[in-house]
């Protein structure tokens, strides 16, 4: 008998489904309140015995921190520090995220691009609001690049505004559609492993695709970090633009 569709289409996984559809929670939704659930656990675990000589969980969340703070420094000043909680928190939530869709049978909260565009609108009308309020008017500098001839300035500050608008778009288009294309791939080996083994005679070729999928699954890891360190790294060179926002 042939499997279910929903084992077969790589799209399924995909799919949100209701936990508690009076109030709209979804196994996204649940996703999403783990995550924060796990980062708050591990962040008190880690602090409410510190000590000189860091334990296991300690050092890794000591190393996170200054990982992130370094980012932050070097892309946006020492000032760009006074957005820290809100970069720091920004890149465990997208990893742990990313993490969490790693586990079998889990799902991917940022494979879904309304969840990445809400987090890239937070980043843009933090750069926004806080660009008017810092500088006022003067942060409409960031559309008029410094030595450009007039005759072509119209056209600059055209491209510089529709850049700035595209910016949401881009920061949140990575990030879902690496998650995305990473699950898709890894769903797809792994049907061909199952489709193989059940061939009968042709499933001495399994091994291969089941090689494949250790080896995406290995690289989804690796992914998993690195998209984080990207949307990370992307909002710290917004932010620079609201702290200095002259060219």
């Amino acid at each position: 008998m042939a499997a279910p569709t929903s084992k077969l289409d790589p799209i399924h996984q995909f799919e949100l489904l209701p936990i508690i559809p009076q109030i709209g929670l979804t196994q996204s939704s649940l996703y999403m309140l783990a995550a924060v659930g796990l980062i708050s656990l591990a962040a008190w675990a880690a602090m409410r015995s510190s000590s000189l000589v860091p334990g296991r969980l300690q050092s890794v969340v000591e190393m996170s921190y200054e990982f992130i703070a370094n980012t932050v420094r070097q892309s946006a000043g020492d000032e760009g520090m006074r957005f820290f909680p809100l970069v720091f928190s920004l890149f465990t939530f997208v990893l742990v995220l990313n993490l969490l869709g790693m586990v079998p049978y889990g799902f991917t909260v940022t494979s879904h691009i309304i969840i990445t565009f809400a987090l890239a609108m937070i980043v843009m009308t933090t750069v926004v609001v806080y660009g008017f309020m810092r500088h006022g008017t003067h942060f409409l500098g960031l559309f008029v690049p410094s030595g450009v001839p007039g005759y072509i300035m119209p056209l600059v500050v055209l491209i510089e505004v529709i850049s700035f608008l595209s910016r949401p778009i881009s920061l949140s288009v990575r990030l879902f559609a690496n998650m995305l294309a990473g699950h898709i791939a890894l769903k797809i080996f792994a049907g061909f492993v199952a489709s193989l083994l059940a061939a009968g005679f042709v499933g001495i070729l399994s091994p291969l695709p089941l090689a494949l999928a250790v080896a995406l699954t290995a690289l989804e890891f690796l992914v998993a970090f690195l998209q984080a360190y990207v949307f990370t790294i992307l909002t710290c060179i917004y932010l620079n633009d609201a702290i200095h926002p002259g060219h």
